[in-house]
């Protein structure tokens, strides 16, 4: 009879070490480490990144970590899987609207060379003007018309850079490319949609296109 009861025992106290050894084997490789492998897979260096973000999530009961960050107009979505770190899904996309350096100075790179095409055209106009006389006038005047207002649709006061900057103001250390924007219209006004991501933090904002005022704001911790 004792020998049963110490059978029985044992066999229990083996079934509670497998129970707690299964539970033991749930690893986990950590969000840094799930990081590593989705900049290795894309080839770029985490300096290089911005819009970082890393959040936790369960996919058909297992533990995952969803990875996203940009590399200038490049946005990068990886699932990586918590216990090995085998890659579930990845994706990249190409930003339209790309609000970051590259955009900034490609900007810059168009006003020197308008700057250029409209100085060489002010001097070929001014030698026209001296043959021409008063019919080349009215033609420059008809120029400078149609240069007015170039770049933005009608009834939109606030440019693009100046909805970003808006939008940086209210969230200190962020830069243009922790930022995606674009305009849209609605019920005949036009409006800045956006998101930045900075610092473990995800804001969404709204910003009126012809006064500047931001129209909605909210903010997202992950």
């Amino acid at each position: 009879m004792k020998k049963k009861i110490l059978a029985a025992a044992v066999l229990t106290a083996a079934v509670v070490s497998g129970v707690f050894t299964g539970c033991g084997n749930d690893s986990d490789i950590g969000r840094d480490a799930a990081l590593e492998v989705a900049l290795g897979d894309a080839g770029v260096n985490e300096s290089d990144a911005t819009r970082l973000r890393v959040s936790e999530d369960r996919d058909d009961g297992r533990k995952v970590y969803e990875i996203r960050f940009d590399v200038e107009d490049k946005e990068y979505d990886y699932e990586i899987q918590a216990s090995d770190g085998a890659i579930i899904s990845s994706d990249i996309e190409t930003v339209e609207n790309y609000a970051g350096l590259q955009g900034d100075d490609t900007q810059n790179n168009n006003a020197s060379q308008d700057d250029t095409d409209q100085t060489a055209a002010s001097d070929q106009a001014a030698d026209q003007n001296t043959t021409a006389g008063n019919g080349t006038n009215q033609s420059q005047t008809g120029q400078n018309q149609n240069n007015t207002g170039s770049g933005s649709p009608s009834g939109v006061a606030v440019s693009q850079d100046e909805a970003v900057q808006i939008a940086l103001d209210r969230v200190s250390g962020a830069t243009a490319q922790d930022v995606r924007i674009e305009l849209d219209r609605d019920d005949g006004r036009y409006k800045y949609e956006g998101e930045i991501i900075y610092n473990n933090m995800e804001y969404d904002f709204e910003i009126d296109a012809n006064s500047g005022t931001i129209l909605e704001w909210s903010e997202e911790r992950y």
